[in-house]
């Protein structure tokens, strides 16, 4: 039910101010993926579950809670994510990613189907704030390295590595 509020909190305050904005884009290329095809149904399950985590990621940095992940970043890419929320909470500021989109490339398909390794190239609005006031505006092209394993319902981000190029 705590979790629910908090949602139900966080979408009240935000909606309003950021209507202009919508979920991530996120498009995926399989052309040099390898050594094993990616599947359809895989396919529409990485864009989807990857287009979820990072509304999440921005939901969890807006408003400095990791509740909403629910379990979207697992291993490194949570320990990740729990202290940049933690560092954020410390100093009091929050970030807004805004106008995501992701271009994914898939680089590696293990044969057991049971790691993928995505190529992201990532543009969007950052914002950092110090409650209701901008510190920091910018627009950024970022390059993830990203490693997804899938879970019992959905794939998860293991891994989420910036990189300055590819």
């Amino acid at each position: 039910m705590a979790i629910a509020w908090i949602a139900l909190w966080v979408f009240s305050g935000l909606s309003g101010a950021f209507a202009a904005d919508s979920a991530p884009q996120v498009t995926l290329s399989v052309a040099r993926a390898g050594p094993r095809a990616v599947e359809a149904l895989t396919q529409r399950s990485i864009v989807r579950d990857y287009r979820f985590a990072w509304n999440n990621l921005d939901l969890a940095l807006q408003s400095n809670s990791t509740a909403a992940l629910d379990g979207l970043f697992v291993g490194p890419a949570s320990g990740w994510l729990n202290g940049a929320v933690q560092g954020q909470k410390q100093s009091g500021l929050r970030s807004r990613y805004a106008n995501q989109i992701h271009k994914l490339d898939v680089v590696f398909y293990a044969p057991e189907g049971d790691v993928i390794e995505l190529q992201d190239t990532a543009e969007y609005d950052l914002e950092i704030l110090d409650g209701g006031k901008s510190l920091h505006q910018e627009h950024a092209t970022v390059h993830y390295i990203v490693l997804m394993t899938p879970g019992a319902d959905r794939w998860v981000i293991r891994q989420l590595q910036s990189v300055a190029q590819f």
